[in-house]
């Protein structure tokens, strides 16, 4: 028998961000329990309430982005330096070969 965890049979391994954004607003936006909207959901209380409070820690802080949308900022901030680079190169390119071609 290995050492790894268990899990029980058809339990995701992580639950996708959209799911936990949505049980998160059944807490907080619609005033339900963490204990009732766990049953429903089937979601552990605990793991629930992490998420609860992680958006509460999120919203208290007035940024009003959450920590995936910082990543995927940063991201598309570098994937943008990256393609600014790129045209820059064959903005350069384009006019070497005019320049070469004229002569």
């Amino acid at each position: 028998m290995s050492n790894s965890k268990k899990r029980r049979p058809g339990r995701p391994a992580k639950y996708p961000p959209e799911f936990q954004r949505d049980a998160v607003a059944m807490v907080l936006d619609e005033g339900r329990s963490i204990a009732d909207v766990a049953r429903s959901i089937g979601v552990v209380e605990g793991t629930l309430g992490n998420w609860v409070a992680k958006a509460r820690r999120e919203r208290a802080a007035g940024t009003g982005v959450t920590a995936d949308e910082r990543a995927e900022n940063a991201q598309l901030r570098a994937e943008n330096a990256q393609l600014r680079m790129e045209r820059d190169l064959l903005k350069r390119s384009l006019a070497f070969w005019v320049k070469e071609s004229a002569s």
